[in-house]
């Protein structure tokens, strides 16, 4: 099990990515799932089509749409909790800034496949992807609130271009699909409590199966340029910032926005 600030740091630059089992007591999951569900359940019901033909997550948790004032406070507590910052200031010590929150679960539809990608080719071309996987990364925190098959990675690659195998199943070239095994692809199964920590740029997949619902914390370096991509609503209100008791996540991306 990793622990300590320093090893973090090491296996994430290494391979891309960190994980701790039994992180969180069930008491912390609990309560974190009675929040998520509460989300969950009206974001079902409001985006009902797409849940049912398409779906496979969604994003803006935190957002005032679908959660009380209370429950959104709970929320980023826990977002900004001890046992959070002290991995997200491992990997990123400078100026961390809260992206976004997303929740992974199955797709309604069996014959929906999971599929290899890196966070950045809805984005970019492929030079700049290329670019991109060497400059500043984003970082998931991924948080199972039941057991679930976990994530596939490939290790190493939040740092290096894709191989030829790589390549062509993840942009489905020469025949292949984003869907088929890769050879050196590494299957972390997760139980409800461990941690994922992984970047985004790196090839993955989330593996559906079992009781999917895993939120994600999305969290990135100040020095890059992300502060675009975060919708304001998904950030506590000034009236909820002293409530928070470690806000400086939240307040680096305010401070961004102010920039901006």
């Amino acid at each position: 099990m990793v622990s300590n600030r320093s090893q973090v740091h090491s296996n994430y630059n290494e391979q891309g990515y960190v994980v701790i089992r039994n992180y969180f007591s069930a008491a912390e999951i609990s309560s974190l799932r009675e929040v998520v569900l509460k989300f969950h359940q009206l974001w079902k019901e409001d985006n009902a089509d797409f849940y049912q033909q398409e779906a496979f997550n969604s994003s803006l948790v935190t957002g005032s749409q679908y959660l009380t004032f209370d429950n959104r406070v709970k929320l980023f507590n826990f977002i900004s909790s001890k046992k959070i910052m002290n991995l997200v200031d491992a990997v990123i010590p400078t100026n961390p800034a809260f992206m976004n929150t997303q929740l992974f679960f199955n797709p309604v539809n069996p014959q929906q496949k999971d599929f290899w990608h890196r966070d950045c080719q809805y984005d970019h071309d492929i030079e700049m992807q290329k670019k991109v996987i060497h400059d500043t990364q984003v970082l998931h925190l991924r948080v199972p609130l039941f057991d679930e098959l976990g994530m596939e990675l490939v290790p190493g690659t939040h740092k290096r271009w894709d191989s030829d195998e790589e390549f062509n199943v993840r942009q489905e070239e020469k025949g292949r699909v984003s869907s088929e095994n890769l050879s050196t692809g590494k299957k972390i199964k997760l139980a409800a409590g461990d941690l994922l920590v992984f970047s985004a740029d790196m090839i993955h997949r989330g593996l559906y199966g079992l009781d999917r619902l895993a939120l994600d914390i999305l969290v990135f370096d100040s020095a890059a340029d992300f502060v675009d991509y975060v919708d304001d609503d998904c950030l506590p209100d000034i009236s909820m910032l002293d409530k928070i008791n470690d806000p400086r996540l939240f307040m680096n991306t305010l401070h961004l926005k102010s920039k901006g």
